[in-house]
């Protein structure tokens, strides 16, 4: 129902609610801060430890800073908050997308993505994790992601090339693959639903036109300064707009794939990611279920 009314309403409308509900958050946190209520970086550990992330985790993790209230160091906290419960030996994920719109209105005004220097769109967490020293970013220039662990290179070193960013050589198909988890911190599937696009890029001939008819070649620039081409394609506006991501929470939680959680105000999702994508594709095959159709046929 919201995507349904999310369509119907003129996007300058849309834009002014999101900017009042922002301003209304913000002017909750300000009280929380002058009255002494706030979240330091040993609670957040405390309370991520309590949901179940764990020393060694591959850990994928889409972030609302301003979901979980007010806190000492703002992201840097949840940053380090997180680094120092999964360890030395794990590794966590943040997709870091330089664009929040529909990617082929991205695409078609893009001369070249910056790997270095492209801003994260997807919020201040997901930005200060991108800028750490031990930060390495996939070049895929509509949906990269930055990790941080001794195997940042296989996560996201071989997104470069792919003419889709979902793909078995993308950072969100091999945390599904390596059995790590996801955590939807103060955010759900419906902003932030990457993950389900690899049941589109895993079944063959998949049965809704999601991909634009059109590829785009776009120009890359790396880290070291160097610039390549590569051929991508993007998402069709016109499906795009038929999501109903939320709608699967219920079905996921009921298979174990998800459970519900709290990290300070923010209500969260704990997500296995090997069972999210095997899942997926038993309840497609068997039962017409997808992102448009989460009931099924």
């Amino acid at each position: 129902m919201r995507n349904i009314i999310r369509q119907l309403i003129p996007s300058f409308l849309l834009e002014k609610y999101r900017q009042y509900k922002k301003a209304k958050k913000n002017q909750f946190l300000q009280k929380q801060k002058e009255s002494g209520i706030k979240i330091t970086k040993n609670d957040l550990i405390h309370q991520f430890k309590s949901i179940g992330i764990q020393e060694g985790d591959t850990l994928l993790v889409h972030a609302s800073l301003s979901k979980i209230g007010f806190i000492e160091n703002g992201a840097k906290d949840v940053v380090e908050a997180l680094i120092d419960v999964i360890g030395s030996e794990g590794n966590i994920l943040m997709p870091n997308s330089p664009n929040a719109s529909f990617q082929l209105d991205y695409i078609k005004e893009l001369e070249q993505f910056d790997v270095l220097n492209d801003k994260s769109k997807l919020g201040s967490i997901s930005e200060y994790f991108r800028l750490l020293p031990t930060s390495k970013r996939s070049a895929h220039p509509t949906e990269p992601v930055s990790c941080v662990g001794p195997d940042k290179e296989y996560f996201v070193g071989d997104h470069f090339g792919n003419n889709t960013p979902y793909n078995k050589n993308s950072p969100y198909y091999r945390i599904s693959e390596k059995g790590g988890k996801i955590l939807y911190l103060g955010v759900t599937f419906d902003n932030a639903g990457t993950n389900l696009h690899t049941l589109e890029d895993a079944i063959e001939n998949f049965k809704y036109p999601v991909y634009y008819s059109e590829e785009f070649t776009v120009k890359v620039k790396f880290e070291d300064g160097s610039i390549n081409t590569m051929t991508t394609k993007v998402h069709n506006p016109e499906q795009s707009k038929k999501r109903k991501c939320d709608g699967l929470i219920p079905l996921f939680e009921s298979k174990g794939v998800l459970k519900k959680v709290k990290v300070g105000n923010a209500d969260s999702l704990l997500v296995d990611a090997k069972l999210l994508l095997s899942t997926m594709i038993e309840e497609y095959e068997n039962n017409g279920v997808t992102m448009y159709t989460p009931t099924g046929n």
